[in-house]
Parts: structure tokens; C-alpha cells; sequence
């Protein structure tokens, strides 16, 4: 059983098709990038679709935002949702709109329990609207905002109200263990990890001595695989592993050797899952 998918992007071209051995369980495409596409991109997207699984990662569902829930997005999401008959769906546990301005980062929701019970409302409503369970990614952040709980109170508390998924991004606890001053470990260690439905792999930044920037455009670093081994060996079943990288794109030859990294681990953790 293959686990480890890879982030689609029109970059490729056709060295998605034509590299030997590149043979991902699933590929990942942000909708919004998607909508209503026609022409030469969606005979593309068609070719990937008859090959692969298709996931679907957002990136302005702002389920944090004080604002209304756009319903003109979601309603554009579960379109496409159900042309390419995709089931899952994740997004941001954060927020990227305020009074009607998108903004150009992801930004941490205040670990407050007001934003608790705002969130849960709003996971509610967007798994009722697009009819199938909504997969929040634990984001990285640069600082906390009027935090009255810890990060990881505040994430198992909207974990176990909502019943929402939870998108493992090892990567992201890295970032914001080195930042913070935290142990990364134990904050897995805290987490409900039965939420877990899905995980992302990807590569950061360091920037100064005491300071990493998420960036997605590096090579995933040693440490950050051995923080996933850790992770992924408590996991009660396998879930998909996704390889992301937005940008500085290398070739796809060296994509492929971090995937095969990342299955190898993977395989090595579930062999016995996998055998039964």
C-alpha cells in the first residue's frame, strides 16, 4: 500500500507524466486555483484525475474570521468538489479575512475560548453546506494573540467539539516548537491524535538563530522526518502523506526521492497495519 502524494502544479507540465518512477498515491490541488477552469488547463487536470485520487486543500475559508462565512466560495467549493467527485477536503485553522480584505498570510485565531465556540459554529456550517467533514491543518505562527490557553488546549478543544479532522502538518509543530520554546514531541504527545485524517510534509526556512519561516520552497531537513517518524508510529491506522512544496521547485527526479523517503518511513511505522 503507497501513502505518500504529491502537490499538483501547473509548473510540472509534462514532466508529471513523463518522469519514470513518479508514481504518487494521490495529488493535492488548492480549488480556488481550479474554478471553473476550461481549455488546456482542465484536459490536464482531467489526465491527472484518471491517474491519481485527487485531494483538495483551500486556502480562504478563513474559518476564523470574525466575518460571515462566504458562501459564494463555498458554494464554488462544493461545485467543485462534486464535478471531480473529491471527498476530502482540508483547510487552515486559522484566518486570512477581516472586514471584507483578504490578507496575504495565514494568521493565528486567538487561543481564546470565545474563538473556541466561534470556530465550532463555523466548522458546522461548512460541513453541513458542502456535506462531507472538514480537515483543519494545525498552522504555523509568529506570535500568539491574547491567548487566555495554550496552543494545544486550544486545538484539542475544537478538536473534540467540533469532530472535525485534523491535518497533521509536521512541519508546522517543528516551526512552532523552535519559535515558541516548546517541545515538539510532547505537544504531540498531547494532541487528539484520533482526529488525525491526513498529513503534510514540507520544507522551511531558517532565518536567524532563533527564528524558522515556514516557506514551503526548501528541501524537507533531517530532523523534521525524524519528528514525523515519531508522530506517524501513533497513529492507531494509515492516513495519506502529502509532499508539499509551493514554490523554488526543484526537479520532479528530486520530488520523488523525498517521497520515497517519506514512504519508506511510512511503510516502516505501518508494516504491520499494512500486512492485516
Amino acid at each position: 500500500m503507497q501513502h505518500v502524494g504529491l502537490g499538483y502544479r501547473k509548473d510540472f507540465g509534462e514532466a508529471f507524466f513523463e518522469t519514470p518512477g513518479l508514481e504518487p498515491a494521490f495529488v493535492e490541488v488548492a480549488p480556488e486555483n481550479w474554478f471553473g477552469v476550461g481549455g488546456y488547463w482542465r484536459k490536464q487536470l482531467e489526465r491527472v484525475a484518471e491517474r491519481y485520487p485527487i485531494y483538495t486543500h483551500g486556502l480562504s475559508l478563513s474559518i476564523g474570521s470574525p466575518d460571515p462565512l462566504d458562501r459564494s466560495l463555498l458554494r464554488n467549493i462544493k461545485t467543485f468538489l462534486d464535478d471531480w467527485e473529491i471527498d476530502v477536503y482540508s483547510e487552515h485553522l486559522s484566518y486570512s479575512q477581516v472586514d471584507n480584505a483578504h490578507l496575504y498570510d495565514l494568521l493565528p485565531i486567538p487561543f481564546r475560548k470565545d474563538a473556541i465556540a466561534h470556530v465550532v459554529d463555523r466548522i458546522d456550517q461548512v460541513q453541513n453546506f458542502l456535506g462531507r467533514p472538514l480537515i483543519l491543518e494545525i498552522v504555523s505562527y509568529y506570535t500568539p494573540l491574547a491567548a487566555e490557553m495554550t496552543e494545544l488546549e486550544f486545538i484539542n478543544e475544537i478538536l473534540q467539539q467540533s469532530g472535525c479532522g485534523l491535518l497533521f502538518d509536521i512541519n508546522n509543530i517543528y516551526v512552532n516548537a523552535f519559535n515558541h520554546g516548546y517541545d515538539a514531541k510532547a505537544f504531540i504527545d498531547g494532541l487528539h491524535k484520533k482526529n488525525v485524517r491526513y498529513i503534510h510534509m514540507a520544507g522551511h526556512e531558517q532565518v536567524a538563530d532563533d527564528l524558522i519561516i515556514d516557506t514551503h520552497g526548501e528541501a524537507i531537513i533531517n530532523p523534521v522526518y525524524d519528528l514525523y517518524a515519531y508522530a506517524i508510529q501513533q497513529l492507531d491506522a494509515p492516513v495519506p502523506i502529502l509532499l508539499e512544496r509551493d514554490f523554488n521547485i526543484p526537479e520532479l527526479d528530486a520530488l520523488k526521492m523525498e517521497m520515497q523517503q517519506l514512504e519508506a518511513i511510512a511503510q516502516a511505522q505501518w508494516k504491520h497495519v499494512d500486512a492485516e
